[in-house]
């Protein structure tokens, strides 16, 4: 596997080695013991989400609050997505700021993401399955919202604002 450090210290991308032939391709899509080689230290993963969504769909910002925290491993498995981390550490230089990056089943990359960051995605083809494993259980009463348009963040979902498809819970969340 590859590494590529982002700006924001913590946020990774990973792009694993892929195998072709003939018949297709092979790929190791998770590795604990070279994951954690990887990034330096040890993420135990306990839970695997997956999401369906159609062109246009907005989801996010999220995190979880206090101990609930999640760090996430992220991977597109069909269609394609701009994924955006935005950093929550206040003890960050880079505080407030984001990360994105385009994640498809074409490129195969996949981004980690550390407790303490809001997290996003759009769909931008017609049909996204969107899987991540996260290392703690969701907590509905500890979780937050970025609003996903925030002028503060100037996030370009690369969608038109009128065309996004974005849930009401997300139209209420509060900016930075």
């Amino acid at each position: 596997m590859k590494l590529t450090k982002t700006r924001i210290p913590g946020v990774v991308l990973i792009e694993p080695k892929v195998f072709e032939d003939s018949r297709g391709y092979f790929f190791e899509s998770y590795n604990k013991r070279d994951f954690d080689k990887a990034i330096g230290y040890g993420v135990d993963f306990i839970q695997d989400n997956e999401a369906c969504s159609s062109y246009g769909v907005v989801r996010g910002l999220h995190f979880q609050k206090g101990e609930f925290a999640q760090a996430k491993l992220i991977r597109v498995t069909e269609g394609k997505v701009l994924d955006v981390a935005v950093d929550l550490r206040e003890e960050s230089p880079t505080y407030g700021q984001y990360v994105s990056q385009i994640l498809s089943n074409e490129n195969k990359l996949q981004m980690f993401i550390p407790r303490g960051f809001a997290h996003g995605y759009a769909a931008l083809s017609e049909r996204v399955i969107f899987q991540y494993k996260c290392d703690n259980l969701y907590c509905p009463e500890a979780e937050g919202g970025l609003k996903f348009n925030d002028p503060k963040l100037g996030i370009d979902w690369r969608i038109k604002e009128e065309d996004m498809i974005i849930s009401e819970k997300d139209k209420k969340y509060s900016c930075l």
